[in-house]
């Protein structure tokens, strides 16, 4: 046994292994990875923001029949005051944020029954919004053109928020639901004993905690009608209640397009997400239900 033990150590040296170098060359090895992420990651980032730099460079160039010289903000002008762009980003304005304020306030009560009713209805309800949130929401357009036809909603601001809220209400619904999954039930039992209702612990409660999930269905509402070109350009005919996605492809025509007014517009649409995310990236937090529950 003693032959052995005092063989050992020498034969690491006998078979040429150093002490330590497996680690260094696993640790290039993991800094050769490292680069390729890194340059992986850049290229993605470029081919992401390469079109948006060359869009606000644009945006801010000289037309072809201008004569101003360097960055200028020529072209925002012509495209507010020659063109309806005030009144299409009016337009925009008001069916998103009514999109964003009624989804929020349907979504929330509804993603909380689901999240927390365990009843045959509840559950076929939820498998329903399930089936209802896989289905394209072209194979809804001419079955609700022909209704809304004969309700007098086509070329109607309003007909088009409807059609918003209920693309964005079952997606709206789910994600309402996942966080509040995420909300111990012990808070609401917490507010029970201390004699709140089950309406008084969702508002004081579960909605008071439930602030990123808000504002992520917030957002996602927002985006899908701030962006929307498809459901616009079937119930929208006139040019005074086009939105931005509608006016901005009105600058096509058939044998020339006016890039710099595209490219001005295309400014404007970008304005408000960049605004929005800017604004509401401090609220999107982790662990704070955690704090909640201290000392229980």
């Amino acid at each position: 046994m003693s032959a052995v033990l005092h063989a050992h150590p020498e034969s690491g040296p006998a078979l040429g292994i150093e002490e330590g170098k497996p680690r260094r060359v696993l640790s290039e090895a993991g800094m050769r990875g490292r680069w390729w992420r890194f340059v992986l990651i850049l290229a993605i980032t470029a081919v992401v923001l390469v079109p948006i730099l060359v869009t606000v460079i644009l945006a801010f160039t000289p037309g072809p029949n201008s004569t101003a010289t360097g960055l200028t903000f020529e072209n925002l002008s012509n495209v507010f005051s020659k063109t309806l762009a005030a009144t299409w980003l009016k337009n925009s304005l008001i069916t998103t944020l009514a999109t964003v304020l009624v989804s929020v306030a349907v979504a929330a009560p509804a993603g909380y029954v689901l999240s927390r009713g365990r009843s045959k209805a509840v559950s076929g309800y939820s498998l329903l919004l399930f089936v209802m949130q896989s289905l394209p929401i072209i194979t809804s357009v001419v079955p609700l053109f022909i209704l809304f036809a004969g309700m007098g909603l086509v070329d109607n601001l309003m007909g088009l928020t409807i059609i918003y809220v209920g693309s964005t209400m079952t997606v709206a619904t789910w994600m309402m639901a996942a966080y509040f999954d995420s909300i111990p039930i012990s808070l609401e039992e917490a507010s029970w004993i201390d004699g709140c209702s089950v309406f008084g612990s969702f508002t004081k409660v579960v909605l008071r905690n439930s602030l990123p999930g808000v504002l992520s269905t917030a957002i996602f509402a927002f985006l899908l009608a701030w962006n929307d070109y498809l459901v616009a350009i079937v119930f929208l005919r006139s040019n005074e209640i086009f939105t931005l996605p509608m006016g901005v492809q009105s600058f096509f025509q058939q044998n020339a397009t006016d890039w710099t007014s595209v490219m001005a517009l295309a400014v404007v649409m970008m304005l408000p997400p960049v605004i929005v995310f800017a604004t509401l990236n401090k609220y999107f937090s982790v662990g704070g239900i955690g704090g909640s529950l201290a000392g229980r």
